[in-house]
């Protein structure tokens, strides 16, 4: 799946740039050492937004085409903000075949987002991932650490009901 650019501005603040500051400052001449300090970066905002990565690139004093093509590559690696509800909806086989690319379908009419992006109000983030392990359960999507499966689309509105404030 590829990976998208954040739909929402960048928000950082001088804390965290002084804390990732430190971080390179750490590392600063030990390109063995550039997947750690991206690491620490998304520890510290949470994902890492293209400003973030150019930091990272010129603290590391590699191209940022560099950073960009790791933080891509690697799973772990977020370019979204992530919502204070993260609803992530399998698309493995076992889901797929049973129906749950029409409840991620469901989810982005309900809360106007598509996967990889997050709400203006930072409440909502959506993903599609591939298979979470529950294959029994199929079709599964998860809210933070809650597991919903067996589901159809009538019940995607009651669970979104309770991550309302």
């Amino acid at each position: 799946m590829k990976k998208r650019i954040s739909n929402l501005p960048f928000t950082g603040t001088p804390e965290q740039e002084a804390k990732l500051k430190a971080v390179i400052a750490e590392n600063k001449g030990q390109k063995s050492m550039l997947l750690s300090v991206m690491q620490e970066a998304q520890g510290i905002y949470g994902y890492l937004p293209l400003e973030v990565q150019t930091m990272v690139a010129e603290g590391m004093d590699v191209p940022v085409e560099e950073v960009y093509g790791i933080a891509t590559f690697y799973a772990q690696f977020a370019l979204t903000p992530k919502g204070k509800y993260k609803i992530s909806v399998c698309l493995g086989t076992a889901c797929y075949v049973k129906g749950s690319q029409s409840l991620l379908d469901k989810i982005t009419e309900i809360i106007g987002i598509g996967p990889d992006e997050c709400t203006a109000d930072g409440k909502y983030s959506l993903e599609a991932c591939r298979c979470i392990g529950a294959c029994g359960l199929a079709p599964v999507l998860t809210v933070n650490e809650d597991v919903y499966g067996r589901l159809t689309n009538k019940d995607v509105a009651g669970i979104l009901k309770k991550y309302i404030d």
